[in-house]
């Protein structure tokens, strides 16, 4: 049985997914309606790697014999000023998912769930990765300044790699 506070906790945490899913999907829109077909595409896959985020909470909830619920998210930003800013957008936001993990895990350790604990660390890891990939973009458009998106376009999806991490 899943322990009350870490279910808090973890549905918590399925409104913040679904919410990454939305902006993400929101910077892809955006992207794509600026002649960025790369980076939307880059965005769109991680768009549907967080949703699959969610969806590996929500059933491990209702695995455990909690109850996910499904809330209502905020509306993302519709708008960016330019594809730096909006990946700094996106590295704070993985910044603030990997807190908010962090903040599940000690939840676990207090209440001694161990068992939820140790699932909790492939999302440990994922964010270790996800920080580490946008960290990489932000790199190569430092690089670059604010011309020659062209080529950074053409070749984001290779920055990132073609298929959405597993849920395994």
């Amino acid at each position: 049985m899943l322990n009350k506070k870490v279910e808090k906790k973890l549905v918590e945490q399925i409104e913040k997914e679904g919410y990454s899913s939305s902006l993400y999907l929101a910077m892809a829109s955006w992207a794509e309606n600026n002649g960025l077909e790369g980076t939307a595409q880059w965005m769109y896959a991680q768009s549907d790697e967080e949703r699959m985020h969610m969806l590996k909470i929500v059933k491990y909830v209702n695995e455990r014999g909690g109850q996910a619920v499904i809330s209502s998210f905020d509306r993302p930003p519709s708008e960016f000023k330019n594809v730096k800013n909006m990946f700094d957008q996106v590295f704070e936001h993985e910044q603030k998912v990997t807190a908010s993990i962090n903040d599940i895990v000690e939840v676990c350790l207090n209440e001694k769930d161990f068992t939820t604990h140790n699932w909790l660390q492939w999302f440990v890891n994922e964010q270790i990765e996800e920080e580490a990939s946008v960290s990489a973009i932000i790199d190569k458009l430092n690089l670059l300044g604010d011309h020659n998106l062209y080529l950074f376009d053409r070749d984001i999806m290779g920055l990132r790699g073609q298929q959405p991490a597993s849920m395994e």
